[in-house]
This record gives structure tokens, sequence and C-alpha cells, in this order.
């Protein structure tokens, strides 16, 4: 390539990906892999053990596939928190090591803020109010007074693992949200008007905060009691999405912001895009998410927020950089425009 670039290295949880920015902050696609337990969720030593045999093997991907050079290395970033604690560390020491061994700077960057600010450059918003729905997390947040603010949050498991969770209890491995977003799809077109069965499920909002343990203990006792695993699935993702959705409103009436963007790995589900795009046109705001590539765990938009930090605050020094499994989205001040 012959042009400056910043590698980011994405290590929270089940995901091991290798990204990178050019230097003046273009996306590059990530080479990534994704452990997939054969039953069970994810276990967190397992996880590390994958990420720690296929770091070199992906290194050498995104330099290949990417036509990149490491004489061209101008920094490394990684995913400093929050996260499970093997994987994070994978990922730390493999970012010490490169850092130390090409003598460029070290930056830790927080995995949460990675999500908002990759989809702020994908999509070309400014000020918006993320939806932030994951496997571990489940946030609204909005910027002010130079940081991210948790408005509202999950008070107990996060949309992603709740999601995981029903399917595997019903026989399908991780990851569960795409076979319920293929199941709920399926009902749909054997009964065009699902509202009609009136599978009702409880309500996940908490004022502004979100409980999901309950929706799948009921969702768990439909199956059980015979409704079919299709119309459960379509009844579950109606009843969290638009839980989210309400949550996402009511920050867009407090802020007084305009834009809404959603961001982590269920923002991969056609049925949340549609649901934020229907409430956002009503309301006159703007809906935004990035592609889904950058939606799901990726080391592209580590890399993009350890470029910001770069230019912004510096590098991590290496006392400053121990992994921090309980980092918040609003323990990072915001130092970038």
């Amino acid at each position: 390539m012959g042009d400056g670039w910043i590698l980011g290295i994405e290590s929270t949880a089940h995901t091991f990906s290798f990204g990178a920015v050019t230097s003046d902050g273009t996306p590059i696609p990530s080479a990534s892999s994704i452990i997939r337990p054969i039953e069970g969720g994810i276990h967190p030593r397992e996880a590390a053990d994958h990420h720690s045999e296929i770091s070199g093997e992906l290194l050498r991907r995104l330099l290949s596939e990417q036509d990149l050079m490491m004489d061209d290395l101008e920094g490394v970033a990684f995913s400093q928190g929050p996260g499970l604690g093997p994987c994070l560390r994978v990922g730390a020491s493999v970012a010490r090591a490169i850092s130390t061994s090409r003598k460029v700077p070290l930056l830790g960057v927080n995995h949460c803020v990675a999500h908002i600010e990759i989809g702020r450059a994908i999509c070309g918003c400014d000020d918006p109010v993320l939806l932030y729905v994951s496997g571990g997390n489940t946030q609204v947040i909005a910027r002010l007074d130079g940081r991210y603010r948790v408005l509202g949050e999950t008070l107990d498991i996060g949309i992603g693992n709740m999601l995981d969770k029903f399917a595997r209890h019903h026989g399908f491995p991780f990851p569960g949200g795409p076979e319920i977003e293929r199941s709920a799809l399926a009902h749909l077109e054997i009964v065009p008007n699902p509202s009609i069965e009136n599978l009702e499920l409880p309500y996940a909002v908490q004022g502004m905060d979100l409980a999901f343990s309950g929706i799948l203990n009921a969702a768990d006792t439909l199956v059980q009691k015979g409704a079919s695993f299709e119309s459960v699935c379509w009844s579950l993702q109606e009843h969290a999405f638009a839980a989210c959705i309400e949550v996402a409103e009511r920050a867009l009436a407090h802020t007084g912001k305009s834009e809404l963007l959603l961001g982590g790995g269920v923002a991969c589900n056609e049925r949340i895009r549609n649901m934020t795009s229907v409430m956002c046109e009503e309301r006159g705001a703007l809906g935004h998410w990035p592609p889904k590539m950058y939606c799901v765990d990726n080391g592209t938009m580590i890399a993009l927020l350890g470029r910001l930090q770069m230019i912004s605050s510096g590098p991590t020094d290496l006392i400053d950089s121990a992994v921090d499994q309980m980092l918040r989205t609003d323990m990072t001040a915001i130092a970038w425009s």
C-alpha cells in the first residue's frame, strides 16, 4: 500500500479480529475469526486459547488481503475493556508485543466507544443517540460534556445474550440471534399477521432501563406449553426490540437530538433496523446503522478509535495498558470532535 496505517486488535469475547485504518482515517476491512462453541456458551479460557492460536495467521491475512506493509505501521490499538478477562489479555499482549518490536505508539481503547465512533464515521452522523445492542451490552448513550453518558441500560443481561440463550435452550448453537431472525421470518410467511396470536411476553422497559431475563423465561415457557418455536421467535423479537426502540425514543426526546445510531451485533438484525427507521421517520429524526461487518465486533473500529486518541490525547503508556473487564462507556474522556 505504501501509506501509513494504524492496526486495531479486537478480542473482548468470541471474536478475534485484526483491522486497520489509514493515517487519514479511511477504514480497512478486518480479518476476523470467531470461536463457535459446540455446546453451551463462550468459555473465556477456551476463547482466549483460540485467540492466541489464530493471532499470527490473522495478522498475515490482513497484511496480505489489504496489501499492508509493517514498515508503514504508525500505531497499534487494542480493546482495553470491557470484556472477558482472558480474551482481553491476549489482545493486549499481542498489541504490546507489536508496539514494542515496531517502536510505534500503543493505544488502549474503550470497546463500547469504538462501536459509536465507527458508526459515526461510516454513517456520517454528527451527534447521535446510540442504541447499543450486543451480546454483552444493551445501552442507550448520548454525548454530553466530553463523555458518552449512559441514559439507560440493561439491568441484567444484554439483549444478544438473551437471544443466544433462548436459541441454545431449544437446540441451536451459538450464535443464536441469526437463527431467531430466520425463524421469525419463517413464521411471517405462514402467518402474515401474527399479532392476532397474542403471544404475550413481559414488558422489558424499566424506566429508562431494560431487563431481559423475564422475557427469556416467559418465551421458554411458551415453547414448553406447545407454542411453535417460530411463533415465539417472532414474538420475542417484537417485544424485545420494541422495548429498546421505546427507550431510544425517550432518549431522543430527552436530549433534543435528531439522530439515532444503531451499534453492536444485534444491529445486524433487519427487524430492529426497520423499527428504528419507522420510529425515526415518525418523529422527524434520522436513523443510521453501519454495514453489518462494522456492527459486529471488528478490529477496524478499534483502529479507528485508536487513531482518534493518538491525534487528540496521545498514546497509552505501557504502565497504563492493563485491561479492565468492567470498563464502562462513560469512563472514557472524549477529547476528539
